[in-house]
């Protein structure tokens, strides 16, 4: 596996979706209620690197997106968070672009999201095979990547590419059903990419869908350590994390917030979480980074503007009175 001192130079390297997120506006507003929308940068991997880029680290982005006004806006936006976007390509024809129309409301929020012949899913190896690995840190995917055909087989092929050059590779596992022809289908292609990655963070259902049944999914966040994995998250929502390292496991809390949402959390754990580690962090002062970000994400209109700054993160850290126990 790769040295994860790697991560403390250059730009990271994110692979996948970039969208478009609609909320209604005001906050509070249900989508069936609401006569006006406000857009933001949406799609997990783009909010992913929106937050590694408010915590002060170079990334760029791989993907596809329609040659179309959504697409543009897309575009737009990765070069207002200063995202490279040198390798993602615009594609015509009828692919579109990922949308989501979400509410921001802590209880019974919804979120509908139009995924139909998604851009993302056009990723080639050929995106992948013209990047300079030699030139990034690491390479971070979300499932998502992985969830259709050529970016599944893509992704892949990154994986190889960037092992090849020594790059850590950074698996935030982000399963959505309703991109996968069956669950079947997921459960194998996700167990065949967290066996190939450094750093593997995921929910407990998350886990437990790779293991097979929902009791199972700490066991098997600890057995990826065993057979290779460098660190293991699993995250347990209110109930916190158990961190799992070659060196042992340990467990941390949540930081109590006042919710207006609960979409951005996982990505914006993942950002300051990675962010950390590339600045020296230790690893549990990591994890509490990422769970504090998560904590005013959630706190916070829509996702990727959501994204606090390092210097946002520390003044959050300190002034919380702590995680829970």
């Amino acid at each position: 596996m790769a040295d994860l001192a790697r991560l403390r130079h250059g730009a990271f390297l994110v692979i996948g979706r970039a969208g478009m997120d609609l909320y209604a506006d005001p906050p509070g507003t249900s989508i069936e209620n609401a006569t006006r929308f406000t857009a933001a940068l949406g799609g997990s991997s783009a909010n992913i690197a929106a937050a590694l880029t408010r915590q002060g680290c170079r990334t760029a982005l791989v993907t596809c997106v329609s040659d179309d006004a959504v697409g543009r806006f897309c575009l737009g936006q990765l070069d207002a968070y200063g995202i490279d976007r040198t390798h993602v390509r615009a594609v015509a024809g009828e692919m579109r672009n990922s949308l989501a129309v979400v509410e921001t409301r802590a209880e019974d929020c919804q979120s509908v999201i139009y995924r139909n012949n998604a851009a993302d899913f056009a990723m080639t190896a050929a995106d992948v095979e013209a990047v300079d690995y030699s030139a990034v840190c690491a390479l971070i995917t979300t499932g998502t990547v992985l969830a259709a055909e050529p970016s599944r087989s893509a992704a892949f092929r990154a994986f190889d590419l960037a092992r090849a050059a020594g790059l850590p590779l950074i698996f935030d596992v982000d399963y959505r059903p309703y991109s996968w022809p069956s669950a079947a289908v997921a459960s194998e292609v996700y167990s065949r990419a967290a066996a190939l990655c450094d750093i593997i963070v995921g929910n407990d259902v998350e886990f437990g869908f790779m293991a097979g049944h929902a009791d199972q999914g700490l066991d098997k966040a600890r057995d990826l350590v065993a057979k290779g994995a460098q660190i293991v998250v699993y995250k347990m929502g209110e109930k916190g994390a158990v961190t799992i390292t070659r060196d042992g496991e340990f467990a941390t809390g949540i930081y109590p917030t006042t919710a207006l949402k609960p979409t951005g959390a996982g990505d914006s754990f993942l950002g300051a979480f990675i962010a950390a580690l590339s600045a020296g962090q230790p690893v549990r002062t990591a994890v509490l980074r990422g769970s504090a970000a998560a904590a005013m994400v959630v706190a916070r209109v829509a996702c990727a503007p959501a994204m606090p700054t390092a210097a946002e993160l520390d003044a959050f850290l300190a002034h919380n009175p702590g995680p829970t126990a």
